[in-house]
């Protein structure tokens, strides 16, 4: 026996065990009192040898969290003290995965909402056997460490193997998970079959009071209900404490109330008794009724440190001073760091486990493969993320035509051909759709009732902007389907940090499509009509903002943004009708466009300017231009794409030896300064009138566009 007799002792008595013989304990019902159950199933030795080595563990991960805040001198405490038992339970008991093999497609996912607790994540992750080792915790916060302040999915930064996804902004995670809930009842009904069941995998998710006052996760949690993923679990870190308050300075609801109005099934327990913890996710586990499951876990923050706990204190790292104390009241040695070679040989158990699940798994993968080879193709394709190149598809793509069309309507017409072309791909508006002309035809409907099914490709998000972007980040997260979503582009706003987020993490699988692009909305007026919306977007880092100026430029636009392998894309796209540029071939037009910017009218006399535009202003440019024979017409789409070309290309497109240069764009005009030294654009809101009067009443013409220029030296 690895284990003292103390310890075992200890977890006997605590789960009401006497003499190791079965006797009636407590158990909090699914809403959130608490009956009496049925006798727990403990009559072994080696299930209270089981329930001590959770115990163990569960304080050696305090201390390895305690050793690498205090090393950092920055951090937080109190979630990985306060949530031990339940990452015990989780990591040792209840999650099926394979540290081994840490992309399998049939892991259960655990998303940790509350970021700042970063520390209960990497301690964990090592304790199960993943490669993160003591030396990466001892290297907590770090320069190019693997364990930086809050997780990071693995992108060109960091690669920590066990982490899902980036989890920043609270409330994120949360709705993340739901998003990784669609994706798997989404794979599950796509490709289990009668014979083969390859995708039954649960959602966890771990989040605090923060998470859930942030509105994003209200969204999430609606549409979770509403669509009926009861693949997901959320447990809820409800310790009483926020950052500046006791909680009950800033909340007084009734949680466990809010989430069955919802629609979720509720459970209430002390977090920090193993059985009930254990009981309660598996009983979560097991209840496939329809409803995702939302379990409160009343812990006190910062468990094991009593100068610090249960107050506000244990949020960051003020219980340094008070750490060797900490450890020496929960049992641990005074060597830092410590493991116990207990708990490295429960963990062995753990992962022998798993191994002999995955292993079973897949066996049945390999039937079911040969059984459904075109589905096989067609699933390791999504998993990795194989799509034809851009070349091949906009050679793929039939040609759009002459006829003046809005980008939206174009879009329309692309985003059949992009579905075809790439099986993985799905689309969804947050009741929009009617608008912004995403509907992906013959591909159904995603969700339960109604016309609905889980193989459909097209997802309603009802009015929820936020909760869409992160649904779509989890979505992306999971690792199997593109999914694309969109609304008006004066709203995108609602949903910005998931973009900024997706960029930061590189989740090239996620896009946007923005419709309704600027003052050209007309009557709807101002709060409806982007100005600095699109300039907005482009100073996000990693991500890609395409203003297509016609039909061919959409077909640009949509390609990029499914191959594109660094991050997401943002396609903007207009409400009115834009002329085409039919005087150059449309091929050469999506050619250019995938370059981010290109020639469109080219001089016919020595060159003497340059006239930038993008979007609905490349017509009034090639308009402009038309008469002024020493004119280079430069449709610029995608300033980023453009960015990352040779120099040699740039300066083919943009020399440097002409410097007379105007741009146009019906939008805030400071960033365009960068090419041109006059810009035509909108530095104000719009007003309420048709759109061309309000384009005509704001410069956004080509006759103002001549006039302008007429100005220039």
């Amino acid at each position: 026996m690895k284990f003292s007799m103390l310890a075992i002792a200890a977890t006997a008595l605590a789960a009401g065990v006497e003499g190791f013989s079965a006797v009636p304990a407590a158990r909090v019902s699914a809403r959130f009192g608490v009956r009496q159950a049925t006798s727990l199933k403990m009559g072994a030795a080696t299930e209270v040898d089981k329930m001590a080595a959770l115990a163990t563990a569960a304080n050696e991960a305090r201390g390895l969290a305690m050793d690498s805040i205090a090393a950092a001198h920055s951090g937080h405490m109190g979630l990985p003290l306060g949530c031990a038992e339940i990452g015990s339970v989780l990591y040792g008991s209840q999650m099926q995965y394979n540290p081994k093999d840490t992309q399998w497609i049939n892991r259960d996912r655990f998303i940790l909402s509350a970021g700042h607790g970063s520390m209960f994540l990497y301690s964990w992750l090592n304790l199960a056997g993943f490669d993160l080792p003591m030396e990466e915790l001892k290297n907590f916060r770090q320069h190019h460490s693997m364990t930086p302040g809050h997780p990071e999915f693995p992108n060109s930064e960091h690669n920590t193997p066990g982490i899902e996804c980036t989890t920043g902004p609270l409330g994120a995670g949360v709705s993340n998970a739901v998003g990784f809930a669609v994706s798997e009842k989404m794979a599950a009904a796509r490709y289990n079959t009668d014979d083969h069941k390859i995708f039954d995998h649960h959602i966890f998710a771990l989040a605090g009071d923060g998470c859930f006052q942030e509105g994003v996760s209200a969204e999430a949690a609606q549409f979770a209900a509403h669509e009926k993923l009861d693949n997901l679990i959320v447990l809820y870190d409800s310790n009483e404490v926020t950052l500046d308050k006791m909680a009950e300075y800033t909340q007084s609801e009734d949680i466990i109330k809010r989430y069955q109005a919802y629609g979720w099934e509720t459970f209430e327990i002390d977090g920090h008794d193993l059985n009930a913890v254990e009981e309660t996710i598996a009983a979560a586990k097991a209840s496939n009724n329809g409803k995702p499951k939302f379990i409160k876990c009343n812990t006190i923050i910062g468990k094991g440190m009593e100068e610090t706990e249960g107050t506000n204190a244990a949020h960051g790292e003020a219980g340094v001073p008070y750490v060797d104390k900490a450890r020496a009241n929960i049992g641990l040695p005074e060597e830092k760091w410590f493991v116990s070679e207990g708990t490295r040989d429960f963990f062995k158990g753990v992962q022998e486990k798993n191994q002999k699940i995955y292993d079973e798994w897949q066996a049945t993968y390999k039937a079911w493969k040969e059984a459904n080879p075109e589905k096989a193709t067609e699933l390791e394709n999504a998993v990795n993320d194989v799509v034809p190149s851009a070349d091949a598809m906009i050679k793929a793509i039939p040609e759009m035509g002459d006829a003046a069309e809005a980008t939206r309507v174009s879009g329309f017409k692309v985003i059949q051909e992009i579905a075809k072309n790439v099986p993985h791909y799905i689309s969804g508006s947050a009741d929009l759709h009617g608008s912004t002309r995403n509907y992906i035809n013959d591909g159904g409907n995603f969700g339960a009732g109604f016309d609905k099914s889980y193989a459909g490709k097209n997802l309603y998000f009802g009015i929820r902007e936020h909760g869409m972007g992160a649904i779509l980040n989890g979505i992306a997260y999971h690792g199997i389907f593109k999914a694309s979503g969109s609304t008006f582009a004066v709203f995108v706003d609602y949903m910005r940090p998931t973009i900024r987020v997706a960029a930061l993490a590189e989740l090239n699988r996620v896009s946007y499509i923005l419709t309704h692009d600027s003052i050209g909305v007309g009557e709807d007026g101002p709060t409806h009509q982007p100005v600095e919306t699109v300039s907005g977007l482009r100073v996000i880092p990693n991500l890609d903002v395409y203003r297509p100026g016609d039909a061919e430029e959409t077909v640009a636009a949509y390609v990029s943004s499914v191959t594109r392998k660094e991050g997401p894309t943002a396609l903007i796209l207009s409400r009115q009708n834009l002329a085409q540029n039919s005087a150059m071939p449309a091929m050469e037009r999506r050619e250019g466009a995938l370059k981010g910017a290109y020639i469109a009218k080219k001089e016919t006399s020595d060159l003497d300017l340059i006239i930038i535009a993008t979007g609905s202003e490349v017509q009034h440019a090639l308009k402009a231009a038309a008469d002024m024979p020493g004119a280079r017409v430069v449709s610029m789409p995608c300033v980023e794409v453009f960015e990352r070309q040779s120099d040699d290309y740039k300066e083919s497109v943009l020399p440097s030896t002409c410097t007379k240069r105007i741009a146009m764009e019906a939008g805030v005009t400071a960033p365009w300064y960068k090419y041109a030294s006059k810009v035509v654009g909108v530095d104000r809101f719009g007003f309420s009138a048709p759109g061309d009067i309000v384009m005509k009443e704001l410069g956004m013409t080509a006759e103002n566009l001549a006039a302008e220029i007429a100005t220039m030296n």
